[in-house]
């Protein structure tokens, strides 16, 4: 009985001592990693993990297949780099012991390769010690194709309160894009509805574009299978607008603008939507530049199958392009209002704040929203530590300022 009684004490304390060691997981490299130089998997990469506690960490490095001749890599966490060696026809390293985790937050972990085949790619990180646990944030798995929406980052939006009962044929909006935020893959997305968006982007370095989309009521990501009783029909545009279909997340018209807008500057965006009792909504989007100083129409598309005034107004800030994934951006939406079908504008001065999935799944938690200066604020991607808890609601003091402009003279 004493034996008994010893073994089961000796038992406890394995398991205490155990624990206290801290858990090991894995960090696929494919879904966590940015490249410190060209954009490929086999080059010098940082791969990103937010750590929930302080602790002592230990990292191991598991190879994509066996390696085809002797490799030396450098680890570096912060200030301290660790070089490893992996034999010809090894797949994992040895262990590299005594990293400290300091504080809580998003930790690069660089790894650069010394010498040997760069194609010899590595695969996971596999981390342990007491400052891992299963509050860790980064990219588990690819189901779901969450590699790609992972390095993507997380998209963040803020859903503006309407009052009840009110049936909403504009929505206006004031966007400004921080200098120095205006990062290549942003979508700034300022007047979203229930059956679209309308805002701006960074398509690349020399293009940006205001881009007015409107999701068909036919279910696909395939635009070129929707019936023609489905389809999103192009009623006018503007001067030098692009419109065509649209695909991969639902499908439907869009139309965009090329426009080389300013980070800085504050741009004006101004929607309707009317229904028609043939069970079509007309939804018209106007875009006002500061530099032009004048309202352009962008395009106006009818949508079968739909009978509704403006419905979910909100705005949100994506990025679209993996790779830029890491770098951080900021986007403010100010004075927002509704004008109902008597002419009678109302300021919406509440919106709540809400993540995608990649954030709802704890891959991502570099995502922000707020109160900056009066106006309501986005803030995403950069594996920045702090974040905004989803379902936060924001206040903005009111302006009092109705939209400047005349309803019955757009274009």
């Amino acid at each position: 009985m004493r034996y008994k009684i010893l073994l089961f004490i000796i038992l406890i304390s394995f398991s205490k001592l155990s624990f206290a060691q801290g858990d090991k997981i894995i960090v696929p490299v494919a879904g966590n990693y940015y490249s410190l130089g060209k954009n490929k998997l086999s080059e010098d990469i940082s791969v990103y993990a937010r750590f929930a506690k302080t602790g002592k960490i230990s990292m191991s490095l598991a190879l994509s297949g066996k390696a085809e001749e002797d490799l030396s890599l450098s680890v570096k966490i912060k200030d301290q780099a660790k070089k490893i060696i992996i034999n010809k026809g090894e797949e994992v390293s040895t262990l590299l012991e005594g990293w400290n985790i300091i504080d809580t937050g998003y930790v690069a972990i660089e790894i650069k390769y010394l010498y040997g085949l760069k194609k010899q790619t590595v695969k996971n990180l596999i981390i342990s010690g007491t400052a891992v646990d299963d509050k860790m944030s980064f990219v588990k798995n690819n189901e779901g194709n969450f590699f790609y929406w992972g390095r993507r980052g997380p998209s963040v939006h803020l859903n503006y309160q309407m009052p009840t009962n009110t049936d909403a044929e504009w929505f206006y909006n004031e966007l400004t894009v921080p200098t120095g935020n205006d990062v290549i893959g942003s979508y700034f997305m300022a007047n979203g509805f229930g059956e679209g968006y309308f805002g701006i982007q960074v398509n690349s370095a020399t293009e940006r574009r205001v881009l007015f989309s409107v999701w068909s009521p036919f279910t696909t990501d395939d635009p070129k299978s929707i019936p023609e009783s489905h389809q999103i029909k192009m009623l006018k545009k503007g001067e030098g607008v692009h419109t065509g279909e649209f695909g991969n997340e639902g499908s439907g018209g869009q139309s965009y603008l090329k426009y080389n807008w300013k980070a800085g500057n504050t741009y004006k965006f101004l929607l309707q939507g009317l229904p028609y009792k043939d069970s079509t909504t007309t939804y018209t989007a106007y875009f006002f530049a500061p530099e032009l100083n004048k309202w352009q129409l962008i395009a106006s598309f009818k949508r079968p199958k739909t009978q509704t005034y403006l419905k979910r107004p909100h705005s949100f800030l994506e990025n679209f392009i993996p790779d830029m994934g890491d770098k951080q951006r900021k986007v403010l939406f100010n004075n927002q209002w509704i004008c109902d079908t008597k002419g009678n504008w109302i300021e919406l001065d509440k919106a709540t704040f809400t993540i995608d999935n990649t954030g709802r799944m704890n891959y991502r938690k570099d995502y922000a929203g707020g109160i900056a200066n009066g106006s309501f604020y986005l803030e995403n991607c950069g594996f920045f530590s702090n974040f905004t808890p989803a379902r936060t609601v924001f206040t903005r003091t009111t302006r009092n300022q109705k939209p400047d402009v005349d309803l019955n003279k757009l274009p």
